[in-house]
């Protein structure tokens, strides 16, 4: 029996497909097994890596254990429910396409997008795409959307997917890197990945999520390689993502703009609503926060506090 290492890519619920090398193996979880330190409706994701054994006679596979993630990102199972669900792990990119205008992205979609990429430590990338029409008196709007995120500490790439402005750039950035790909419809983001990926052509509309119904409805990501190296994985809408298991409090920790002003709060607990001595109010209130910033965490704070 041979025993091989691979990436879980794709999964079922019940099956897992690993890729191992250039080969895709159908695999299943051994009977007993368990992993410690999370309680999710499922043990495995995709994007983990793996070792399994291989039974030559059929092909399949049984996965033995799960090497140790460097981090995951998790998703209310639903939102009566205090279980969660696993949905990818070992990220090294967390990108969101937006447009300032010709759909506008709200900046509230886009932080919120961000602090879940915060609470999960993966690295964050904002994509400004359609750049080609973006300019003359348009060009306040991406002049906005880039000064408010470069000052929050965010980088920031302005491409065009239908010129392709941009795209080498950014390809050599996602190179042999495994990304998170989120956006609203209409902002162009199948034409970037097909940008980005000529020879293969992926489709979004392609991308398979498995709804399984029961007692809680999952939902299954599914991993794509790029022909360049790395891996495309895309996402449900970042609002069904939520934040498990956590305080208010912790909140504004994962606004990198406002970190350097919480230590100087009255209180460790500060939500920076209604406190006394708030340091980020008062940043705030001098311009060193931008206002907008400001008011969308005060957003996603009341649906913390809400459970949403």
């Amino acid at each position: 029996m041979q025993t091989l290492q691979g990436k879980v890519i794709k999964s079922t619920g019940r099956w897992y497909i690993v890729q191992s090398g250039e080969d895709l193996y159908q695999c299943s979880l051994r009977g007993n097994f368990r992993l410690k330190g999370l309680r999710t409706t499922n043990p495995l994701a995709v994007g983990d890596n793996v070792e399994f054994t291989l039974d030559e006679g059929d092909n399949t596979g049984l996965i033995q254990s799960v090497e140790e993630r460097k981090n995951v990102i998790i998703r209310k199972a639903t939102n009566l429910s205090k279980s969660s669900h696993l949905l990818a792990a070992n990220l090294d990119l967390a990108l969101i396409v937006v447009t300032p205008i010709f759909p506008r992205t709200s900046t509230g979609f886009i932080d919120r997008f961000l602090i879940t990429a915060e609470a999960y430590h993966i690295p964050a990338l904002i994509v400004l795409n359609k750049m080609d029409i973006l300019y003359g008196e348009l060009e306040e709007h991406v002049l906005y959307y880039d000064e408010l995120y470069q000052a929050a500490g965010y980088e920031v790439r302005k491409v065009s997917a239908l010129e392709g402005d941009g795209i080498d750039e950014l390809r050599e950035e996602l190179r042999g890197k495994v990304t998170l790909f989120s956006g609203h419809s209409g902002v162009g983001k199948s034409a970037l990945i097909n940008a980005l990926d000529t020879n293969r052509q992926i489709k979004t509309g392609d991308i398979s999520h498995y709804h399984l119904k029961g007692k809680h409805t999952t939902t299954f990501a599914e991993m794509h390689p790029f022909s360049f190296g790395g891996y495309l994985i895309d996402t449900p809408g970042i609002k069904e993502f939520g934040v498990v298991d956590f305080e208010a409090w912790e909140l504004g920790h994962w606004f990198p703009d406002f970190k350097e002003f919480i230590p100087h709060c009255k209180f460790k607990n500060c939500t920076h609503v209604g406190e006394p001595v708030c340091a980020v109010r008062k940043a705030t209130e001098e311009g060193e926060i931008h206002p907008e910033r400001y008011k969308n965490y005060l957003s996603i704070l009341r649906n913390v506090e809400d459970g949403d």
